[in-house]
């Protein structure tokens, strides 16, 4: 049976965010996980994670402003100084939130360039070295160009080369499904091929990134896929709800029936 993590930056936007935690357990919800915590004090995060009986599932590196554009720091060599302080600032909420997994962006680059790859490999590694002691895995996680263009890592083929080629015991996939069927497609049998290197599983319809089971794939036998393939971590729900969000929920009653 799939565990599910509501993900509160895309779900429950009818309520400020702190009230999204309570929001989601009682949607029956026993994990979140969301973009970026640095808004908000860690311990307060933390206290909300404890009171509604929740796990924090994931969770981004400091991405530089994204307001101003940026998506992340990793492949970007005018940016390590900063990009060196970002991962002691996250490491900080994580052992806040007590989270097993970090996401690193990787930013708007040029993955022909090789200084930008460079770049990319070192801040893994950094980040690896700095997570192992706390056990924390490092994320990384293929974004379709659609819907951010210019991503460095927008491609699983070069994701899982990369973690191959560093061979770093806490380097592991972030496989979002809906990224997944837009940039390759093949989704049954990457998941079986992949799965030793996959860390997290997120999940939304395609192609308007809405509720499973409104788009193109059977998400119902991607689920049981995923329970035979025996991937035991949470599904992050970082769709987009087509109306209010507890509405939308009907088809979680899919999943259990």
């Amino acid at each position: 049976m799939p565990k599910f993590a509501a993900n509160l930056t895309m779900m429950f936007n009818e309520l400020e965010f702190l009230d999204r935690f309570k929001a989601a357990a009682n949607a029956g919800f026993k994990a979140v996980e969301f973009l970026f915590p640095y808004d908000f004090d860690a311990a307060r995060l933390a206290g909300l994670l404890h009171e509604n009986a929740l796990k924090q599932a994931l969770f981004n590196l400091p991405p530089g402003d994204w307001a101003m554009g940026d998506r992340g720091m990793a492949a970007l060599p005018e940016r390590t100084e900063e990009f060196k302080a970002s991962v002691d600032k996250a490491l900080h909420y994580a052992a806040a939130l007590k989270v097993p997994s970090l996401h690193v962006m990787s930013g708007i680059a040029d993955r022909a360039d090789p200084r930008a790859l460079d770049c990319y490999c070192k801040s893994l590694a950094l980040v690896c070295a700095a997570a192992a002691p706390h056990a924390i895995d490092v994320l990384i996680e293929p974004i379709n160009g659609r819907d951010m263009p210019g991503y460095f890592l927008n491609d699983f083929y070069f994701a899982t080369q990369i973690i191959r080629e560093l061979g770093l015991p806490n380097l592991k996939l972030q496989y979002d499904i809906y990224h997944r069927q837009i940039i390759h497609g093949d989704v049954m049998m990457s998941l079986e091929a992949l799965m030793p290197m996959i860390g997290h599983v997120q999940i939304a319809s395609v192609p308007k990134r809405n509720e499973p089971f409104m788009g193109e794939l059977d998400d119902a036998r991607i689920f049981r896929h995923l329970d035979a393939l025996g991937y035991a971590g949470y599904i992050g729900c970082e769709y987009r709800p087509f109306a209010a969000t507890v509405a939308g929920l009907g088809w979680l009653q899919k999943v259990e029936s």
